[in-house]
């Protein structure tokens, strides 16, 4: 016993001297070693978390429950020292399993949880009304929001940047000043302002640079053709209705150029779509309501440049966009496509005077200077702004001469219709001088439409053969009235001598109007019996046609009773038409009013029995043959109006319309000849 347990205790001993001996060495291994040792490197690729303090917890140490108990919040350093790093000897041991390598760390952030489009949508939504009510209630503070409203349009689902045009529209209506925003001097840095100054400059700056931005994203945008979405509209379609907004809402900022060219250029096509209404609509309550002029100016400009450069290949309605012009009611010179002469305005009506105060000698003296200074710093003011508004009319008047003459010198059938209406209503306008040109103009219109309706009705079969070879010919062709040129041709230059003084110089300027009254004269029969006569201009069936121009939309009925009104009853010298005239187109009237329809022959009664209440005793031969003075009979198809002998007739016509299926026309039938008997 004593034996063994000796041989064990000496054996554990030597064991342990064996211990002790490698551990030693293993020691003087160690610090041998670790002078070749990185220990930087790894402690720097080491991932760890910082350990947190005891009595450091932001926990609350009690918490109430939604049944309103209170429960006490326990073990708390339990937790803590859980979530605790490892010490900084573990770093020492190598744990490969839980190092990352760098790309894999780059990857795993990388890779985001991905958002439905549904929920982008409506954060942005959130966002977008967030912002925008900032900068609604603050503008001054909240400025910088602009720009991160513009951020979130750079998104790629198109919901979010129509989301973002239309929020920018609303924002920037209502922050916009009533004025426009000029530039700094390069000097504005060195001068001495006040706080307040300062800070408007800088709201005004930031406000500046973030709607040129805008506007140029709405230029960008309505450029490109996306596929419309669920509600049929389409981000260029958002765009152009953001554009027409601000042209109404704010043609006084700056940026309106752009604005402008972003309308014109829509306009710019042949036909006329949904987008192009709205700009059309934009650009008539901009001449409408302007009241400065030079907005009126450079939509002008950039119609008129848009329309050359196009060849004149344009839609209709942009070119009766002229006629919504103030310088109807508000111009008062004459001008022509180069030139404007300008009437002398008379003098300003006296003020009345107030009631007389007593007053020394020396303050009725002071007064009175002030006065005279008064008066002179707003006779100045007035003037100034008088002139620029004139000459800014002028320039505006110019450009619509030049676009109408270049268009009549090229005939362009399209715009035919337009053009004459428009020289029609600018009549009184146009320089005296410039009437010869244009009623030569007139005369070769007409006389090609002549040709022109020969040549449709003699080679139907020739132009059927070419029907599938020329679309847009065939096009041109179905769009033009021929008669409907005729007529708006011969009530423009009736209209040219209604306006003006111009009657009186009529012998000097050498004026005869004859060829259009013979015209009229020799295509009353043809037109009576035309079934298109109370319809207005040939419309397409493209939502343009929807658009309430109001413009040349008179039927050919309207026209016709405008050119005899002209002819048989002008204004300037009512007395002195001749009474071969009066009889023949008379017993033309009376002939067509057998084949008109319902309304057009009422309307034709109503201008006969006008035409024999001022000329009774000229055309009160026609219903009583025992007062006859022609002798020979009555060509109706004479070439000229004298030629025709219409005193060798009688108005046989009214017993016919007496039997009448219209009792109106009955009426009207029984009006004028009551007006003849009683005269």
């Amino acid at each position: 016993m004593t034996s063994n347990g000796s041989k064990r205790r000496k054996l554990a001993h030597d064991s342990s001297d064996d211990e002790g001996v490698s551990s030693k060495r293993a020691q003087k291994d160690f610090f041998k070693n670790a002078s070749s040792w990185d220990l930087e490197q790894d402690y720097e690729l080491k991932r760890r978390k910082a350990k947190k303090r005891v009595g450091d917890s932001n926990r609350l140490p009690q918490i109430k429950t939604t049944d309103g108990r209170v429960e006490l919040l326990q073990n708390l350093e339990a937790e803590d020292d859980a979530a605790s790093v490892e010490s900084d000897a573990e770093w020492l041991e190598g744990r490969e399993d839980e190092v990352e390598s760098e790309p894999e760390k780059a990857e795993r952030q990388d890779k985001k949880p991905e958002v439905p489009e549904s929920q982008q949508i409506l954060e942005a939504q959130e966002e977008l009304a967030k912002l925008a009510t900032a900068v609604n209630e603050n503008p001054d503070e909240h400025v910088g929001a602009l720009k991160a409203i513009a951020k979130i349009g750079q998104s790629k689902i198109p919901t979010i940047q129509m989301l973002t045009l239309m929020t920018q529209l609303a924002v920037y209506k209502d922050v916009i000043p009533g004025y426009r925003i000029r530039p700094l001097p390069e000097d504005a840095s060195k001068e001495k302002i006040s706080k307040e100054v300062r800070q408007m400059r800088q709201f005004e700056q930031a406000l500046v640079h973030g709607y040129s931005s805008y506007v140029k994203e709405l230029a960008r945008c309505a450029k490109f053709e996306t596929r419309p979405l669920q509600n049929g509209q389409s981000l260029a379609s958002i765009a152009i209705t953001c554009a027409c907004t601000l042209v109404t809402a704010v043609p006084h900022f700056n940026f309106r150029s752009d604005l402008l060219k972003i309308l014109v250029g829509r306009l710019s096509r042949r036909k006329a779509d949904a987008d192009a209404v709205k700009c059309l609509q934009a650009l008539e309550k901009l001449f409408q309501e302007d009241e400065e002029g030079r907005p009126s100016l450079e939509a002008a400009s950039l119609l008129a440049k848009m329309m050359k450069a196009r060849d004149y290949q344009v839609d209709e309605k942009a070119l009766n966009l002229f006629l919504s012009l103030r310088l109807l009611s508000e111009f008062s010179g004459k001008a022509s496509q180069d030139r404007v002469e300008h009437q002398d305005q008379g003098a300003a009506p006296r003020a009345k005077k107030g009631k007389r105060e007593f007053r020394t000698k020396r303050e009725r003296k002071n007064l009175k200077e002030q006065k005279a200074l008064e008066k002179d710093m707003a006779q100045a003011d007035a003037l100034v702004g008088h002139e620029e508004r004139e000459r800014m009319q002028s320039e505006t008047l110019k450009l619509v001469f030049a676009t109408y003459f270049r268009i009549l010198k090229l005939r362009s059938p399209h715009l035919m219709g337009a053009v004459l209406e428009g020289l029609a209503r600018y009549a009184h306008l146009i320089n005296q001088d410039f009437f010869g040109d244009l009623l030569e103009a007139l005369k070769d219109l007409i006389r090609h439409s002549d040709e022109d309706a020969d040549e449709e009705s003699g080679g139907v079969e020739v132009q059927e053969e070419d029907e599938a070879d020329d679309d847009d010919d065939d096009d041109d062709a179905s769009g033009r009235n021929l008669t409907r040129e005729a007529l708006l041709c011969t009530v423009t230059a009736f209209a040219l001598l209604a306006g003006q003084d111009a009657h009186n110089s009529r012998r000097e300027l050498h004026l005869d109007l004859s060829f259009f009254t013979t015209h009229l004269f020799k295509s009353l029969l043809s037109l009576s019996t035309d079934t298109s006569l109370e319809n207005t201009r040939p419309t397409s069936s493209t939502p343009s046609a929807t658009f309430s121009s109001r413009v040349n939309f008179q039927t050919t009925t309207v026209l016709l009773l405008r050119s005899l009104t002209g002819i048989l009853l002008p204004p300037w010298n009512i007395r002195q038409v001749p009474p071969l005239r009066l009889a023949a187109f008379t017993k033309q009237l009376m002939t067509a009013a057998l084949h008109l329809p319902d309304k057009s022959a009422q309307a034709v009664l109503a201008l006969a029995a006008d035409v024999a209440a001022t000329h009774a005793a000229k055309v009160a031969s026609l219903w009583h043959t025992e007062e006859r003075k022609g002798d020979g009979t009555f060509n109706a198809l004479s070439d000229t109006v004298e030629g025709s002998n219409p005193f060798a007739s009688t108005v046989w016509e009214g017993e016919l319309l007496r039997r009448h299926f219209s009792p109106r026309v009955r009426e009207g039938v029984q009006l004028l000849e009551k007006g003849i008997s009683s005269r």
